[in-house]
């Protein structure tokens, strides 16, 4: 299957590139594999082909084990409407409240990397305006 990433997710991934130049990309992702391709995730492409979720590493800067954990909260406190949950450390955001936690079930815990997914909605997940992270 052609498959392409969200263009909201496009951008935030451009703006965190341009925000932190020398970070670790190691945990990187977008498209799932097999054994996403075996369960519902956002890392499957949608009807339309569009893969509305990322990986970011959380090495973001070198001597920084914060620095994830910020680019999170200005996320949250952004209210973005194209954000339909985060997942990181081991926690994921309420549904339809990204400002709040639960703790995360899965197998992977996203403690290498922060998890966003952001809306089914077209309008939401392609709309490539900035996101509010500094």
């Amino acid at each position: 299957m052609i498959w392409r990433l969200a263009k909201s997710l496009l951008k935030l991934r451009e703006q965190v590139n341009e925000l932190y130049p020398h970070r670790d990309k190691a945990s990187d992702g977008s498209i799932g594999d097999l054994a996403h391709s075996q369960r519902k995730s956002d890392h499957n492409p949608n009807a339309h082909g569009v893969v509305t979720a990322i990986d970011i590493d959380k090495d973001l800067r070198a001597n920084d084990p914060f620095a994830m954990s910020h680019l999170v909260l200005e996320l949250q406190n952004s209210g973005d409407k194209r954000i339909k949950y985060i997942i990181w450390n081991g926690q994921i955001t309420l549904p339809n409240d990204i400002t709040r936690w639960k703790k995360y079930t899965g197998i992977n815990q996203h403690k290498h990397h922060c998890h966003i997914s952001v809306s089914a909605n077209p309008d939401l997940y392609d709309n490539d305006s900035a996101w509010s992270i500094a």
